[in-house]
């Protein structure tokens, strides 16, 4: 189990990273999947989490979007949000962010990572600050310095967004 960050702590922890790492499906979803009876499938995407990454990216940080689904409605949303730096069908999200980071001259250690699953332990270990949502699994909850107050898909990615925009502006 590692140390858990305060808010405030992680608020001056976050303004330091140059790089802001996202998991889709229980992180910027709520992880539901809606389904039609044609077998389309729908996810809900937060719009105050939208805003709070456009603040993000305007403060100067990138954003990239790492997902083991492989559903092209992350890269509409990713599109809708300016966000460049999208991985769907990540079997290894890990490798995908060190291509993400390296190609952008970031290192591991200032990039913060939000996921939610098992799927997200092994690279949570590996970046500088490792944050996950209120209703994470236990796995992640235990790899996380950060655990926000809100829930996947319900505000949690705005909670981090807002405390990274505070954190760089002193």
């Amino acid at each position: 189990m590692t140390d858990k960050l305060t808010p405030r702590e992680a608020e001056l922890r976050l303004g330091n990273i140059k790089l802001l790492s996202l998991d889709v499906d229980g992180v910027m979803t709520d992880g539901g999947l809606y389904y039609t009876d044609d077998g389309m499938q729908f996810r809900k995407f937060n719009v105050k989490d939208g805003l709070g990454i456009k603040q993000a990216m305007r403060a100067g940080v990138e954003v990239c979007i790492i997902s083991a689904s492989k559903q092209h409605s992350t890269i509409d949303r990713a599109e809708h949000l300016g966000i460049e730096h999208v991985r769907i069908g990540a079997e290894d999200k890990l490798a995908a962010l060190k291509e993400i980071a390296g190609g952008l001259g970031i290192d591991l250690h200032e990039v913060a990572h939000v996921g939610d699953d098992v799927t997200d332990v092994a690279l949570m270990v590996h970046v500088g600050l490792p944050m996950t949502v209120a209703d994470a699994v236990p796995e992640a909850i235990a790899a996380a310095r950060y655990v926000t107050a809100k829930p996947g898909g319900a505000g949690a990615v705005r909670e981090i967004c807002d405390m990274l925009v505070r954190g760089r502006s002193g």
